[in-house]
C-alpha cells in the first residue's frame, strides 16, 4: 500500500531512526534492605519484578519519550540476580510528508544497590525512633498487659514496632513514624478503655529549607478498672443507669466496662467516653478477697421468690452466664464458731454446698472513696459479703501433688527488652502470669478473644505417662470439675512445626539457588 513518502518501510528505516535521542540504558537505584526503588527526587517506591508498578517507574525514567507516541511496553525476561531489567518499547513517530513509522527497541536498566535513608538510619542506630507510646495502668498487677500482649500478637499490631520495653509501671512501644504510633493507639482503643495525650520534642531544625525533626511521645493510660473489682458508682451515673447499684462488680473489661449488680443481676456496659465523663475508682480489688466456705445455696428469682414458683422474663433469676441465688457462707478463718453470713450472689449456677468462694468482706473492710462516702452519708447500706468467683485452688493443689499440673497449652510472648535499672519482682510477675492462666481456664469468653496453642512437648509427656496414672485418676474424681482449656480450642503452633511463612520463603530461595 503506498504511503506519502513513496518509500517502503525498510528504506524509511535506513533513512530515519525515530529512536534517536531516546535513552537506551538507564541506572536504577535499589535498596537491598527494604526492596524499594528510587523515584527521583527522593521518593522510594516498593515494586516487585515484572509488576505494573515497576513498569510504570521504568518508563518514567526513560528520557526522550515525550517526543514520540508510546504504543506498547513489556518486560523481557532476565535472570533475577543479574541486576538487569530489560523492557521492550514500541513507539510511533511522524516522518516524511506525514508518514507514520512504528519501531520497537529495547531499554536496559542497570540496578545498583543504594540504601534508602530509612534503612540507613535504622542500620546506623537500630534503636532510633520517632514516636513512642508509653502504656500505663495504675493498678497493683500487670494482668491487663498480659491480656494486651495476646491481643497484640493475635492481630499483628506489633508489626511496626522497632522495640518494646517492659518496665515496672507498664510497657513502652517505639515506632519509626508518628502514623504507626497513632495506628497502634487506635488498636488499643478498640480493645481496652483508655485515654491518652501527646507531646513532641524538637530534635533538629534546618534553617535553609525550613524543615523540623520531632520526636513524639504518647502517654496512654488504661482505665484503672479490672475484672472482679468492686466499685461504687457516682450518683449521677447510678441515676442515669436506672438507679443501678451503686455497689457493683466489674464482670468484664474490653473496649467497654461491664458492671453487674449481684443483688438483682442487672448488667450495664459503659463506653470509654461515659466512663471518663464521670470516672470512678475501685473500692476493693483482687488482693482484698477473702475465702468463704459455702454452706447452703438456694437459687431465687429477681423478686425474691423461689425458682420453682417463678422464672418468667420479668422476674427470672438467670441472666446470661449468671444465676441469682441466696447463699449462706462462713469465713475459712471462722471455722469452729457460729459466725455465718447470708448474702445474694450471681454465682448460683456454679456454687454448691462445700465449695470455696472468694469475696469481699464488707463487714470488716475499711472502704475509702468520695462516691462511697457520699452514698453512706445519704443513708446507704452495703451487704456484709459480696462473692466474686468460685475458688479452685484446692483442686489445683491436689493436681500438683499428683504431678498432673502441667498445662497442655501455651501462649506466645512479645520480644521485650526488660528494664534492668530497677529491681524486678520475679515472684510477683510469676504470680500475675499464673493468675492470668487461671482466668483463661475459667472464662471461655476470654479464651475466644486470643490465640491459645498446643504444647506438643507436654502433651507427648502426658501420653507416655497416661497409662501409669489411670488408677490414680479413678481414685481422685473430686477434682474433675476443675476448669481446663478444651483440646478443640487449641491451635497448632506453625512455627514449632516448621510451617511458618519465613520457612517457606527460605525453602523457595534454596530451590532457586539449586536451579
Amino acid at each position: 500500500m503506498p504511503n506519502p513518502s513513496n518509500m517502503c518501510v525498510n528504506c524509511i528505516r535506513t533513512q530515519v531512526d525515530i529512536t534517536e535521542g531516546i535513552q537506551k540504558q538507564v541506572i536504577m537505584l535499589w535498596c537491598k534492605e527494604c526492596g524499594r526503588y528510587l523515584q527521583p527526587p527522593k521518593h522510594w517506591v516498593a515494586a516487585q519484578l515484572e509488576s505494573k508498578e515497576l513498569l510504570t517507574l521504568c518508563i518514567k525514567k526513560v528520557k526522550g519519550l515525550n517526543k514520540v507516541k508510546l504504543v506498547d511496553a513489556s518486560f523481557i525476561w532476565t535472570e533475577p540476580h543479574s541486576k538487569r531489567i530489560k523492557i521492550k518499547l514500541t513507539i510511533q513517530a511522524e516522518v516524511f510528508n506525514g508518514t507514520i513509522l512504528q519501531q520497537s527497541f529495547v531499554v536496559e536498566y542497570v540496578v545498583e544497590n543504594n540504601m534508602c535513608p530509612d534503612c540507613n538510619r535504622a542500620n546506623a542506630n537500630p534503636n532510633s525512633w520517632i514516636a513512642c507510646a508509653q502504656v500505663r495502668q495504675h493498678v497493683f498487677h500487670k494482668r491487663t498487659f498480659l491480656y494486651l500482649e495476646q491481643l497484640i500478637l493475635k492481630y499483628g499490631a506489633d508489626s511496626n514496632c522497632i522495640k518494646v520495653n517492659d518496665i515496672h509501671e507498664g510497657v513502652d512501644f517505639f515506632f519509626k513514624t508518628r502514623a504507626h504510633a497513632l495506628k497502634f493507639i487506635d488498636f488499643l482503643q478498640s480493645v481496652v478503655p483508655l485515654s491518652y495525650r501527646h507531646d513532641k520534642q524538637l530534635v533538629s531544625h534546618d534553617t535553609h529549607n525550613n524543615t523540623y525533626n520531632y520526636k513524639y511521645t504518647f502517654s496512654v493510660e488504661i482505665a484503672p478498672i479490672c475484672k472482679d473489682d468492686l466499685v461504687c458508682l457516682p450518683a449521677k451515673v447510678s441515676a442515669s443507669l436506672g438507679n443501678l447499684g451503686p455497689i457493683v462488680l466489674v464482670t468484664r473489661v474490653t473496649s467497654q466496662i461491664t458492671i453487674t449488680d449481684p443483688h438483682d443481676l442487672r448488667s450495664v456496659s459503659l463506653d470509654t467516653q461515659v466512663y471518663y465523663r464521670h470516672p470512678f475508682a475501685s473500692l476493693a480489688s483482687g488482693r482484698n478477697l477473702t475465702s468463704y466456705i459455702v454452706l447452703d445455696v438456694e437459687p431465687i428469682n429477681r423478686d425474691g421468690s423461689n425458682v420453682a414458683w417463678g422464672g418468667n422474663s420479668q422476674t427470672g433469676g438467670q441472666a446470661g452466664r449468671f444465676q441469682l441465688a441466696e447463699v449462706q457462707v462462713q469465713r475459712e478463718s471462722d471455722l469452729g464458731n457460729d459466725t455465718v453470713f447470708f448474702a445474694r450472689t450471681h454465682l448460683g449456677n456454679v456454687l454448691k454446698p462445700g465449695d470455696v468462694a472468694l469475696g469481699y468482706d464488707l463487714a470488716t473492710a475499711q472502704l475509702v472513696g468520695l462516691d462511697y462516702e457520699a452514698f453512706v452519708a445519704k443513708g446507704g447500706t452495703t451487704p456484709d459479703v459480696i462473692l466474686v468467683r468460685k475458688s479452685y485452688e484446692e483442686k489445683r493443689r491436689k493436681r500438683r501433688e499428683r504431678g498432673d499440673a502441667a498445662r497442655t497449652w501455651k501462649l506466645k510472648q512479645l520480644e521485650m527488652d526488660v528494664d534492668e535499672s530497677k529491681t524486678r519482682q520475679i515472684e510477683k510477675e510469676e504470680a500475675d502470669r499464673e493468675r492470668f492462666m487461671q482466668e483463661l481456664e475459667e472464662d471461655p469468653e476470654m479464651r475466644q478473644r486470643i490465640n491459645i496453642y498446643r504444647d506438643e512437648a507436654v502433651m507427648a509427656e502426658k501420653n507416655l505417662l497416661g497409662s501409669k496414672k489411670v488408677a490414680q485418676d479413678d481414685m481422685s474424681d473430686d477434682d474433675s470439675d476443675a476448669p481446663e482449656v478444651p483440646l478443640e480450642e487449641l491451635l497448632e503452633d506453625l512455627q514449632q512445626l516448621g510451617l511458618d511463612e519465613k520457612g517457606d520463603d527460605e525453602e523457595e530461595d534454596e530451590d532457586m539457588n539449586m536451579e
